[in-house]
């Protein structure tokens, strides 16, 4: 499972290369747009999962590294944070 996980972070990497190239020079006239938008829905997807995950990350030791990692890969950096222990979910 973590080749897979591995797979998308690298992946979406590799996404926001194109973004950035498209930035820098727009590729041909529908696909710079499409990449664009692209792009801009899922920074916002992104940002909305790490507004979601803002408090569970508190107890981490880096929690602004972790919700860096989230705005740049998502749901793929999710997936290697560890669950809170039960101790922990119980109070809450």
């Amino acid at each position: 499972m973590k080749v897979l996980w591995g797979l998308g972070r690298l992946l979406t990497l590799l996404f926001w290369l194109v973004v950035l190239v498209n930035q820098l020079t727009p590729f041909v006239f529908p696909l710079h747009l499409l990449v664009n938008l692209a792009g801009g829905l899922l920074g916002c997807i992104h940002l909305l999962e790490a507004l979601l995950c803002y408090r569970s990350l508190r107890g981490r030791a880096h929690p602004w590294l972790d919700r860096l990692k989230i705005v740049i890969f998502g749901v793929f950096h999710l997936q290697t944070i560890p669950a809170p222990s039960a101790s922990k979910a119980s109070h809450a």
